[in-house]
């Protein structure tokens, strides 16, 4: 039993990134995780981790043996999540991952209603534009922005969106308002960057399809960034519709060409993510009808 535990600190060592942080996460001593850490070397007989003043990292034995450890806590927590689909009231706590601006523009507003609701249920959101591995990163729920979502896991449609070009009254009234997609180019339009994301742009309406050439002289890795400077008046924005639909809801922006739709990677439906079982625990069932319901 000693060496599960000890198992279970030196995976929270990997995830936190150092001692320090892990301490924090336990409510322990540096000294403690220190000491457990070594004591699982020692039932080893290797070293798992190389460690300087100023780095951590992972040696060949503690790769493998990480992956063990982040096997056996999420067997651990299925086993929990079994419990946990008995009870009577959803409780205990929810890890939630999702990307940045969805999670800052759409999931959180809608958090503290469900905490309301659901007094004994914790949530811990991470926003993060990476997809991550439900069971070595110990997530319960993820929220995915793609058209083909990963096998093997199950997922509940949460919301559409799409694509949409926003640009404040004021550049409008200095710049005058695009007609049609060919009118883009002589604007100064800005848009991720990336992938892509970049200034060769398809849009379609019915049958009708342009491809269309929009070189920017600002590209921002951040679609919240991007509409900070639509209202600003600095450039049109090519951004999710989710991100732009408090400044279009207030008027600080304008939509453009709404009859026209982007050909882009990410359009299609969010989806709320989660590992299928026969014990879907009680709190992510709660969390997952909740978010369908609030659209």
């Amino acid at each position: 039993m000693d060496m599960l535990k000890e198992m279970a600190i030196f995976a929270q060592v990997v995830d936190s990134g150092g001692f320090s942080a892990a301490a924090r996460h336990l409510g322990v001593t540096t000294s403690a995780v220190s000491r457990h850490v070594a004591r699982l070397e020692a039932h080893l007989g290797g070293r798992l981790l190389l460690r300087t003043t100023r780095a951590l990292s992972l040696t060949e034995l503690g790769e493998q043996v990480h992956v063990a450890c982040a096997r056996m806590l999420s067997t651990a927590r299925e086993v929990h999540a079994m419990a946990g689909s008995y009870s009577a009231r959803p409780n205990g706590v929810i890890r939630v991952s999702a990307p940045v601006v969805f999670g800052q523009t759409w999931l959180a507003p809608r958090l503290p209603d469900f905490l309301a609701k659901y007094p004994e249920v914790d949530v811990r959101l991470t926003l993060i534009d990476r997809t991550v591995d439900l069971a070595e990163d110990g997530v319960d729920l993820a929220i995915r922005i793609a058209r083909d979502l990963s096998p093997g896991l199950a997922a509940r449609p949460l919301c559409a969106m799409r694509y949409v070009l926003v640009a404040s009254p004021a550049y409008l009234a200095r710049h005058g308002t695009p007609a049609a997609p060919d009118d883009l180019p002589s604007h100064a339009c800005c848009y991720l960057g990336y992938g892509s994301f970049g200034p060769d742009w398809r849009l379609e309406r019915g049958a009708d399809c342009v491809d269309i050439r929009v070189a920017s002289r600002l590209t921002i890795n951040n679609s919240a960034a991007i509409v900070t400077l639509a209202e600003a008046g600095g450039a049109i924005g090519l951004v999710p519709d989710f991100a732009a639909r408090a400044a279009l809801d207030a008027g600080r922006l304008q939509q453009l060409l709404p009859d026209w739709e982007f050909d882009a990677p990410y359009t299609g439906s969010i989806h709320a993510v989660y590992t299928p079982g026969r014990h879907l625990a009680l709190k992510v069932r709660a969390l997952i009808d909740y978010l369908v319901q609030s659209v």
